[in-house]
C-alpha cells in the first residue's frame, strides 16, 4: 500500500496530510520487521519535532515486512506510507523515501531504538552552513563487535584516504542532508546497507560540506538485519566503486607508480648484473605500469564526461541577496531558539497554521545575512 495520493501528499507534517507546500524537514524511516517498537519510535520522533520550530513530515517505507509491521503502520495516523510487497533493501527504501520527500532537509534514521531520534531537531539545527550532518557514533553497540570493529575501521581508513578527508563514522544510519543536493545522486544508491556510505562519499567527492556531530548509540531493539561477512564485503566494494567513479587516480596512480618503481629497480639490477642487457620481464613491468596509467586516465575522462554539469550550490556560511540553503525563517546563529520559534510562527499562514506564507522577496537595502548565516562549531 502506498499512501502517496494527491490528498496524502498535500498535508502539513505531524498533523493531517493540505496544500503541497515545501516543508522544512522530511524524516525517512525504513522499516523491516520492527513491529515491537514501531509506535514507540514514531511517537518519540513526532514528540521531538512537534516541540521544535520546524514544519515536518514522517515518511515510512515498509520494506516487505512479514511480522505484521505493515498492518501496524496502516493504523498509524499522520505519516506518509510506502509499502513494498518484497524486501528490496534499506538503500532502496531510503532512495524512494528521499524522492517522495517534500522537506528541504531530509533526515535518515532507523526505528530500532538505537539512535537518539529525540535529538533530530538538534541534528537539523547543526545543518546551518553545511550540506550534510552525520550523527557520528561514539561507541559500537552492534552485533559481532569483535569482527565489525576492525573491519569498519579498516574500510573507514581506506575511504578517508580515497576522498582525502577524515571520516569519523562512515556508515552511521542517522544523518540530515539537503534534499536538492541528494536528488542529484540518489539514483546511485545501492539497495543495501552501504547506501549510507554512498551518500557520505558522494557528497564529499563532489565538494559538498559534511559535518560529523557526536551522538550516543544504544543497543538495538529487535533482531539485527546486518550480516557481517556479506555486508562488510559490500561496504568495501562500494567504497572502491565510488572512488573509481569520482576520483579514479586515487586508485590507479599509486598502483602505476608502484609498478614503475619495481621496473626501475629491476632495470638497475639488469644493468648491474647482466652486462647492460634488459630482461623481457623488466619491459613487461614497465608495460604494466603504462597500461595502469592509461586506464586511470581513461576512467578519469569518462567520469568527467558523465558528471552532471549543473550541480546545486554548496551551503554557505554567509550570503547576501542570495537565497539561503537552510530552512526558511530559521536564524539560530543570530536569534537563538526562542526568537527562531517566533520567526517560524510569524511565517505561518493566518488561516492554516500548517501552511507557510509565501517567502518575502530578498532585501536589497540592508546587510542581513541569509538563513544560511552562521557556522556551527
Amino acid at each position: 500500500m502506498t499512501d502517496l495520493s494527491p490528498a496524502a501528499m498535500s498535508a502539513p507534517p505531524g498533523r493531517a496530510l493540505a496544500d503541497p507546500v515545501e516543508l522544512d524537514v522530511s524524516i525517512v524511516l525504513p522499516v523491516f520487521n520492527e513491529k515491537g517498537h514501531l509506535h514507540e519510535e514514531i511517537d518519540r520522533i513526532r514528540a521531538a519535532m512537534d516541540a521544535s520550530e520546524f514544519s515536518f513530515e514522517i515518511i515510512v517505507i515498509d520494506d516487505g515486512s512479514s511480522d505484521g509491521s505493515g498492518e501496524a503502520l496502516r493504523a498509524v495516523e499522520d505519516i506518509r506510507l510506502i509499502q513494498f510487497l518484497t524486501n528490496r533493501g534499506s538503500g532502496s527504501a531510503r532512495k524512494y523515501g528521499t524522492r517522495a520527500a517534500r522537506g528541504r532537509i531530509v533526515v535518515w534514521t532507523d526505528v530500532d531504538m538505537s539512535y537518539p531520534n529525540d535529538l533530530i531537531p538538534e541534528l537539523v539545527r547543526e545543518m546551518e552552513g553545511y550540506d550534510q550532518v552525520v550523527g557520528a557514533r561514539t561507541s559500537e553497540e552492534g552485533t559481532h563487535k569483535l569482527l565489525r570493529v576492525p573491519a569498519k575501521a579498516a574500510i573507514r581508513k581506506l575511504a578517508s584516504y580515497l576522498v582525502q578527508t577524515p571520516i569519523p563514522d562512515l556508515n552511521s544510519g542517522m544523518r540530515a542532508f539537503r534534499r536538492d543536493v541528494a536528488l542529484q545522486y540518489v539514483s546511485q544508491l545501492p539497495p543495501g546497507f552501504s547506501c549510507v556510505t554512498t551518500i557520505t562519499l558522494t557528497f564529499l567527492a563532489h565538494g559538498y560540506t559534511v559535518k560529523y556531530w557526536p551522538i550516543t548509540y544504544s543497543t538495538r531493539a529487535g533482531t539485527s538485519k546486518f550480516h557481517w561477512a556479506s555486508d562488510t564485503r559490500r561496504y568495501l566494494l562500494q567504497v572502491i566503486r565510488m572512488t573509481l567513479s569520482f576520483d579514479p587516480f586515487r586508485v590507479f596512480l599509486p598502483i602505476g607508480f608502484l609498478f614503475t618503481f619495481i621496473g626501475v629497480a629491476k632495470l638497475i639490477h639488469d644493468v648491474a648484473t647482466r652486462d647492460f642487457r634488459v630482461a623481457i620481464n623488466t619491459l613487461l613491468i614497465f608495460l604494466v605500469a603504462f597500461q595502469v596509467f592509461v586506464i586511470g586516465m581513461l576512467a578519469d575522462l569518462i567520469g568527467r564526461a558523465t558528471r552532471a554539469r549543473d550541480e546545486v550550490q554548496p551551503a554557505a556560511g554567509f550570503t547576501r541577496d542570495v537565497e539561503g540553503t537552510f530552512p526558511h525563517g530559521y536564524h539560530a546563529g543570530l536569534l537563538g531558539n526562542g526568537a527562531a520559534s517566533a520567526v517560524r510562527a510569524d511565517l505561518r499562514h493566518p488561516e492554516d497554521p500548517g501552511r507557510d506564507r509565501p517567502a518575502p522577496p530578498p532585501s536589497t537595502s540592508t546587510d542581513v545575512p541569509s538563513v544560511a548565516t552562521g557556522v556551527s562549531s
